[in-house]
């Protein structure tokens, strides 16, 4: 197995690691929040897994893009949720908001993802080779498997589940980014290859996708900039799940490009919402 399979092993274990700790870090009511507020849940859902999804749609129609970034832009639109969420977030909106964005979401893609494929594939070739079902399969021990044995370990962990879950985080996004960066540099002739409108085009996707989920989040400023940056982030995972089902290893390493290049972007909206919106609401005990 070459240094490639092992990066891709790692950030797939490590995506595994980070979704257990969302788990280990969830109460009953990160759940419960949003479906108690089913016009803040639409709003947000349609936001994330229709709206997003049809701008990409739309710009690979119009832009004359080489195919495996108009593959990746398509498998990036479609995977929504967002368990790799900056920390920061966290402190700048309100933490049940967030926390409930992220567990139903990533329960979603699991329905979502092979949805958008069913619909996608007959017009995108090398999506052909991705079978909807065996995705919804995959994703569900990928995603859903870790999010619930998380949640059972926070039952045997109790009051020290939180600092668990915050230090896991952590220590994995930092083995996450180091696999991520060796990845973009053992593959650095496909990152070479996409200067001009491909680049520009991933990061337009990201600023769209914050602009829509800044336009539709609402007029709570906290659930705004949240929803903006969940948009925007996308869940890498589940990408990465589709991404390994096409043919070499060119979508997957765009789409870790895509994650660094959109740091760039959301960084700087994270600090201007950061000066302009009001402490959001704590999680309570």
């Amino acid at each position: 197995m070459g240094l490639t399979a092992y990066l891709l092993l790692a950030l797939k274990a490590s995506v595994a690691l980070l979704i257990f700790a969302v788990g280990l870090g969830s109460r009953l009511k990160d759940f419960t929040y949003l479906t108690q507020r089913p016009r803040v849940m639409l709003r947000s859902l349609l936001a994330m897994y229709v709206v997003v999804p049809l701008l990409a749609l739309v710009a690979v129609k119009l832009l004359r893009l080489p195919e495996g970034v108009e593959i990746a832009l398509l498998v990036l639109a479609i995977s929504a949720g967002a368990p790799l969420l900056p920390r920061k977030l966290m402190r700048l909106g309100n933490e049940e908001y967030v926390f409930s964005l992220v567990v139903i979401s990533s329960l979603l893609a699991i329905v979502t993802v092979p949805a958008w494929l069913t619909v996608l594939e007959p017009q995108f070739t090398r999506l052909d080779t991705v079978d909807a079902g065996k995705v919804a399969v995959v994703l569900g021990k990928s995603f859903l498997l870790p999010l619930l044995l998380g949640m059972a370990a926070r039952w045997l962990l109790r009051d020290a589940s939180d600092r668990v879950s915050d230090t896991l985080l952590k220590a994995v996004g930092v083995v996450f980014s180091a696999c991520a960066l060796t990845l973009l540099a053992t593959h650095w002739q496909l990152i070479a290859a996409i200067f001009g409108l491909p680049l520009l085009a991933l990061g337009g996707f990201t600023l769209a996708a914050l602009g829509v989920g800044h336009l539709m989040g609402g007029p709570d400023p906290n659930d705004r900039t949240a929803l903006a940056v969940t948009c925007a982030t996308r869940h890498v995972g589940v990408a990465m799940v589709i991404a390994a089902a096409t043919p070499g290893p060119r979508t997957v390493v765009l789409i870790v490009a895509y994650m660094v290049a959109s740091a760039l972007v959301i960084i700087p909206y994270m600090k201007w919402r950061g000066r302009v919106t009001p402490a959001g609401l704590k999680r309570s005990a």
